[in-house]
């Protein structure tokens, strides 16, 4: 298959790169700039320009592109940047994609377990409701901006990707070093719900709806969500570490905004990949301390 794949310099577009040019497949990126080799095809999601040609010989498009959540504090222009970053380029790509006389067959869009809000204890597969707060306005307005891809024919999966697993980057990479030091902790409480998978499975996941029957919303996330006490548990035991005071919410929101830090660290959601384990997907990290051994070489 030939693919064109947005965002593909971030944490998973790499992996995907990679593995994807490494079983056979050809992939094109999107970038911003002036392409600069034969496997870039140049986009504008701001203003709106792409074209068409971007889409000559391409089977399927694999949009992963976003201004980073976690990356600044949530003030008003940030949030609508995170916002239009995904919109923008959503709908760029869709109604691109809808307009062409021959269409790519698969449309795997970015979203995010965000979208499901603060739940608590809830179990929550595909057909939970729409959550409420700003990730889920987010995640629900990214979503929308697919409609005209699907109303045109093409598959289109909603990939509502969660806690990505990677010592190279991502929320692992950040915790290790303190995990090594001996000074990680819970969040709070530790009560908050961790929806996680590694970078394995996120790319075989996204291989494997390349070809799948599947459409709309699926959840991408190993089947054994943790709680943040868990997760701090194992981690510290992988690496072979206490992990014994609990990180009081005062310096993170003092950080990083009150907002930002609740979204992120202080609250969850437990999310379960119905559809995923449904279509017969194999995780090869089910459970967490399996995934940070792989992940770690442990």
């Amino acid at each position: 298959m030939k693919i064109l794949i947005t965002g593909a310099s971030g944490l998973i577009g790499q992996a995907l790169t990679k593995q994807l040019n490494a079983t056979g497949h050809t992939t094109v990126a999107a970038v911003r700039r002036e392409p600069r080799r034969n496997d870039e095809v140049q986009w504008n999601p701001t203003t709106g320009e792409m074209s068409p040609s971007a889409f000559d010989g391409v089977d399927a498009v694999v949009h992963l592109a976003g201004a980073g959540i976690g990356d600044k504090r949530w003030t008003d222009a940030y949030k609508m940047e995170i916002l239009q970053s995904r919109t923008l380029g959503t709908a760029l790509l869709a109604d691109t994609m809808a307009s062409l006389d021959k269409k790519p067959s698969v449309f795997l869009s970015g979203s995010a377990i965000g979208i499901y809000g603060v739940r608590d204890d809830t179990e929550l597969g595909e057909d939970a409701a729409i959550g409420t707060g700003f990730l889920a306005d987010v995640c629900r307005d990214w979503e929308a901006a697919s409609a005209s891809a699907s109303a045109a024919g093409i598959r289109t999966v909603l990939l509502r990707t969660g806690i990505v697993l990677s010592p190279k980057g991502g929320a692992l990479k950040k915790q290790l070093p303190l995990f090594k030091l001996g000074l990680g902790g819970k969040f709070g409480n530790g009560k908050q719900w961790q929806s996680w998978i590694s970078i394995t499975d996120e790319v075989n996941a996204i291989i494997h709806l390349l070809t799948s029957n599947l459409s709309g919303a699926v959840n991408l996330t190993a089947p054994n969500a943790v709680t943040n006490s868990e997760f701090t548990r194992v981690l510290a035991s992988v690496v072979s570490r206490p992990a014994i005071l609990p990180i009081p919410s005062f310096g993170p929101k003092l950080l990083l905004g009150g907002e930002l830090a609740d979204a992120l660290l202080f609250t969850g959601q437990r999310v379960v990949p119905n559809a995923l384990v449904a279509d017969g997907f194999h995780f090869a990290h089910p459970t967490l301390d399996v995934a940070l051994r792989a992940l770690l070489n442990k």
